[in-house]
């Protein structure tokens, strides 16, 4: 045999051993008894120590799924998507977005063009015009502005008439307040909407070409954008692929790091992680899947150095620094009922799977 026979086989069974050292039988029968619950149709990567070490897609939509996906398709006037899952299947993220697009923010705080303790009136003079001015970056990405905005769903709904970014903030100005900066959480689409419209007015860019240049194209998010809506919605607006948003996971999981280049300061990331509900703070809207997590900037603070932004449609994105991994779980579904018992379940699963043999 030559030498590079030997060498072959010597790191095919180098690989063989890393593989061996996770058990995911568990979480190949989760994924094959709850995917029914997820609209049929499910995908998961996990990334540890260098590599992908897990992805699976589990495809079952049931006959009344489908007769679901073409109705709904059918009343907005688009194609029903029915096509199987897979690791470069593209689809709409929901409130994933919002940890994109708090770190898209953050990468205007590490090059000093912007301060987390900037106010929007200093940009956006229309809302010192309605008394909101005095808002912060900081209180933007946290969901702390104050503002009592409408239900997310009713918000998205609004968004869809909305004609230009302008148009946006001025609706944002004209929302009544249930609270001083800083002292009301209220979950909402809000804060990085008055953030996106900032970086805007920074830069002469639109959100989504300061996307594509600063994140999407350095972290080879090749199926990744904030479609092609008249506003881009920075808190629900994404549209992603599982391969995709794992390399975004892989370099909040790398302290700002992807493939050795710098993405964001390791500042930036321990200040996004940093849980800015005090117990000061007050509870004005909080989604009941949230249990008790607390929230950061653009991200949710869960137990055990463990940080996520699940979106509305069911994708589940987290990073686990104390087990040192990364993982995705994309599916389609509305229906939420027991959603955050089952996610940690498929964690806990996950955690005890990476505790090596």
């Amino acid at each position: 045999m030559t030498r590079f026979g030997i060498l072959a086989i010597f790191f095919a069974l180098l690989n063989t051993k890393a593989t061996a050292q996770h058990d995911f039988k568990k979480v190949d029968e989760w994924l094959k008894n709850n995917t029914s619950e997820m609209g049929g149709r499910s995908v998961l990567m996990v990334y540890h120590n260098g590599s992908i070490i897990y992805s699976r897609a589990v495809n079952a939509m049931s006959t009344k799924q489908k007769f679901i996906t073409r109705m709904i398709a059918n009343r907005t006037g688009k194609t029903a998507d029915l096509e199987d899952y897979s690791p470069s299947k593209r689809q709409a993220i929901a409130s994933c977005s919002k940890w994109l697009s708090a770190a898209l923010v953050m990468t205007f705080i590490d090059d000093g063009s912007l301060k987390l303790n900037d106010t929007a009136g200093k940009y956006l003079p229309v809302l010192t015009k309605h008394g909101k001015g005095s808002i912060t970056i900081s209180q933007c990405l946290s969901h702390l502005t104050g503002i009592k905005a409408p239900e997310l769903r009713e918000s998205l709904i609004e968004m869809n008439e909305i004609n230009s970014m302008d148009e946006a903030i001025e609706n944002i100005a004209a929302m009544p307040m249930e609270g001083k900066p800083g002292t009301v959480f209220h979950y909402s689409n809000a804060g990085l909407q008055i953030a996106g419209a900032i970086i805007e007015k920074l830069s002469g860019k639109s959100f989504e070409a300061l996307f594509k240049e600063r994140l999407a194209q350095p972290l080879k998010m090749k199926n990744t954008d904030f479609g092609n809506g008249k506003v881009a919605l920075p808190a629900g607006g994404a549209y992603s692929s599982p391969e995709d948003y794992l390399n975004f996971l892989v370099m909040i999981l790398n302290h700002g790091i992807f493939e050795n280049n710098r993405i964001l300061s390791e500042k930036s990331i321990a200040l996004m992680q940093a849980d800015q509900l005090l117990p000061s703070v007050m509870i004005g809207y909080k989604p009941e899947e949230a249990g008790n997590f607390g929230y950061g900037f653009g991200e949710w603070v869960m137990p055990a150095q463990s940080v996520s932004s699940p979106g509305l449609f069911g994708s589940f994105p987290w990073v686990d620094n104390k087990n040192h991994y990364a993982a995705f779980m994309m599916t389609f579904y509305l229906k939420n009922t027991g959603r955050n018992e089952r996610y940690l379940q498929l964690k806990d699963l996950l955690d005890k799977a990476m505790i090596e043999r």
